[in-house]
């Protein structure tokens, strides 16, 4: 079905559209009750019967759009040649009902590296409706019986096993992904951190490590030409400042609970919160 796969494609890439479906008809119409169609701000799939009716439809559901509303929302429209629309009329003599449901945009977290903390934390993301991004270098770590956990995720799960070059996936993020930075290797978190300054698209960044690990990042960022501001914007530690514990579980639960915070703050986008 297009409009599913529509539905998919703009979840994944976190942006807003409007699911029309055309929940009745009375006398005649283009289309059966029940045909649906996306919109998004430049584009449309599917349809719910073209003419006059479909593009009422899209100019309300890109109304909607712009006023960021969340609310779904219902319209009628007369197709008789009596009725006046500035798209034209349409002559099938019947009158349906549109249903407009806007699409949320959830959360997207990638968590680089699935170690002992990266697992677990997975397991806890994977319980909440987000887009959830896995990438390792290693083969192993992403195997199906290393992330069996994640059998029953809610999430939606992208895994990335990138054996070389790893912060290339950077590039490939939606826009607003919080990036989590907690490799086996310290100079792969080095170049994610790098290339995670260096794109404009994310949300916060966070890295796992002692004050040495950052010590030295710091530094070596700087040389790489990176300024204190940009810097900055990495924070680390991670999670809530108050939870103790070295534990992975604990850990997880931390920065889980860091995110959510954040999801809470902005429900439709991720940004980079202050230190």
């Amino acid at each position: 079905m297009e409009w599913l796969k529509a539905v998919q494609r703009l979840r994944e890439q976190r942006v807003p559209g409007v699911l029309v479906t055309l929940s009745s008809v009375r006398g005649h119409s283009p289309r059966e009750a029940g045909a649906k169609m996306v919109v998004s701000a430049d584009r449309t799939w599917a349809t719910v019967g073209g003419g006059n009716l479909e593009a009422v439809a899209i100019e309300r559901a890109r109304a909607m759009l712009a006023e960021d509303r969340a609310v779904p929302e219902s319209l009628k429209v007369s197709l008789s040649d009596k009725a006046p629309y500035q798209h034209g009329v349409q002559c099938c003599g019947g009158e349906v009902e549109l249903f407009l449901e806007p699409l949320p945009v959830v959360p997207s977290v990638a968590v680089f590296g699935m170690g002992h903390v990266g697992v677990e934390l997975a397991r806890i993301l994977a319980r909440h409706d987000l887009e959830l991004h896995l990438v390792d270098s290693r083969a192993a770590q992403l195997s199906p019986a290393h992330l069996q956990g994640l059998d029953d995720a809610v999430a939606g799960i992208h895994v990335h096993q990138v054996p070389v070059l790893p912060e290339l996936v950077i590039g490939e993020l939606p826009e607003g992904t919080h990036v989590l930075i907690m490799t086996h290797d310290h100079a792969e978190d080095a170049a994610l951190c790098d290339a995670a300054l260096r794109a404009g698209h994310l949300g916060s960044i966070g890295l796992i490590g002692s004050s040495a690990k950052w010590s030295r990042f710091r530094a070596k960022l700087a040389d790489e030409g990176h300024t204190p501001e940009a810097i900055a914007r990495i924070t680390t530690p991670i999670g809530l400042p108050d939870l103790g514990g070295k534990e992975p579980a604990t850990i997880a639960v931390s920065v889980a609970a860091r995110l959510l915070q954040i999801f809470a703050g902005s429900p439709a986008s991720i940004e980079q919160q202050p230190r």
